[in-house]
């Protein structure tokens, strides 16, 4: 009998060059589903994306700290116990441009990946 549910306790951490910390739980490169991605993330102070338009819906639910959000020509921040969706092919840019970190959980459907997510 296969079990009804999985528990991760060893995330696949993502090699960034930024200074980012990206757990990914559940997703592509954990467990090899490209339907769901779930990743825990630390933004260091004074970091940034650039631009690009996903192919995945994206939940961001920000857990500490702030992070700013420009959706096509909207600055948004959002901060501690706040959340946002971003639909598929939108025109975004995630950045920590304060002076404290900003811990959060990302949720892409489908699951993120390099192929999808289309930076510029």
């Amino acid at each position: 009998m296969s079990k009804k549910y999985s528990i991760q306790t060893a995330p696949f951490v993502v090699p960034t060059t930024d200074g980012k910390l990206i757990e990914e739980h559940f997703g592509n490169a954990t467990s090899n589903d490209a339907n769901l991605s779930i990743a825990h993330m630390i933004a260091p102070p004074k970091w940034s994306e650039p631009f690009q338009t996903p192919d995945f819906d994206e939940y961001t639910y920000i857990i500490k700290g702030k992070k700013q959000f420009v959706i096509d020509d909207e600055i948004i921040i959002l901060e501690a116990g706040q959340s946002i969706k971003i639909q598929k092919n939108t025109r975004v840019q995630y950045s920590n441009p304060f002076e404290k970190e900003c811990e959060y959980l990302a949720i892409c459907l489908p699951a993120f990946s390099m192929g999808l997510v289309n930076r510029e």
